[in-house]
């Protein structure tokens, strides 16, 4: 929506790898940010598990957590893809 690309033509080389390190660093957030859902989103389920009074609250958290982690993947699938095109870009050397 607010993001404005540069067209592919105008990058050189070093513009691409760059790019490529920005989403590679991208996709290892987003597999952190994975992990960390994931394992609250468990945390949650073994809390509703052992505090009966209160797991509707914990059984909540959980699926909140468990869509943040499913987001989360998604996001990391889609950066990886941005990191192999921009790696594919740097190899070929589209720069015209």
């Amino acid at each position: 929506m607010g993001h404005h690309h540069q067209q592919h033509d105008d990058k050189s080389k070093g513009d691409w790898r760059k790019e490529e390190k920005h989403h590679k660093h991208l996709e290892q957030l987003a597999k952190l940010g994975t992990a960390a859902a994931g394992a609250y989103a468990m945390h949650e389920k073994h809390k509703a598990k052992k505090d009966p009074e209160h797991a509707r609250s914990h059984r909540i958290k959980e699926e909140i957590a468990a869509t943040i982690a499913a987001g989360s993947a998604g996001f990391a699938i889609h950066e990886h893809h941005k990191k192999k095109e921009a790696k594919k870009q740097a190899r070929h050397g589209h720069h015209h």
